[in-house]
């Protein structure tokens, strides 16, 4: 089983950290701080492990990015990107605007329409294989999801193999997989993180998911 090393340590980090765990994937979270996770490596059992998230980098096999998107760019430079290049890096993060209240419940974005977040990081970093996943559903659903219908992740990304990778562990974790094509895809798939938000940001309602309907 491959290893996964997450750059980040909030809500996000640690559910898809205890996902992979529960599918018995070798972890580690990582973090300028590894003393707030310590109940968590020790809930986790042998294959939970804490790191800095350079340690992260070079750990993983697979690596995720799972932080705020506005320090996206730091954590890949302290991670190293000579650790991950040509390795598969599951991208979750969106561009939200740090500071800017929503507007009638809709978040606002550092990017526009003609450029993702993703993108971004591709272009910044050209030998990594990004992949979009996790972007658009709550942290409370990202891992087997109890819905009576099985939910769609929507990705992206350049490298066929790793969006392969990607939707292996999509499956894994209870999801159908709608696979949107190169980075590009990413100016869509991220503003649905706006659109899931809206029914919580106006009526705290926040146990959803979207699921694509094919004819």
């Amino acid at each position: 089983m491959k290893k996964i090393g997450i750059l980040g340590s909030g809500i996000v980090a640690q559910t898809l950290g205890n996902g992979f765990l529960k599918h018995n994937y070798e972890v580690m979270l990582s973090s300028r701080n590894q003393a707030k996770l310590l109940d968590w490596q020790k809930a986790g059992g042998k294959n939970a492990h804490l790191g800095s998230f350079y340690e992260a980098g070079k750990f993983g096999d697979i690596v995720v990015l799972a932080l705020k998107g506005s320090i996206a760019v730091e954590a890949i430079e302290d991670a190293g990107p000579q650790h991950l290049m040509r390795k598969t890096v599951i991208d979750t993060t969106n561009p939200i605007m740090e500071g800017s209240a929503p507007e009638n419940g809709v978040l606002r974005f550092f990017t526009n329409f003609d450029e993702s977040l993703m993108e971004r990081l591709q272009t910044q970093f050209p030998e990594v294989h990004f992949v979009k996943a996790f972007s658009c559903v709550g942290n409370a659903n990202m891992v087997n999801p109890n819905f009576k219908e099985k939910p769609t992740m929507f990705i992206c990304g350049n490298n066929d193999f790793s969006k392969k990778e990607v939707s292996e562990i999509l499956e894994q974790f209870g999801w159908d997989i709608a696979d949107m094509g190169k980075a590009t895809a990413a100016r869509a798939i991220e503003p649905l993180s706006m659109l899931w938000c809206i029914p919580g940001m106006l009526h705290n309602e926040w146990n959803h998911a979207f699921r694509l309907m094919k004819g």
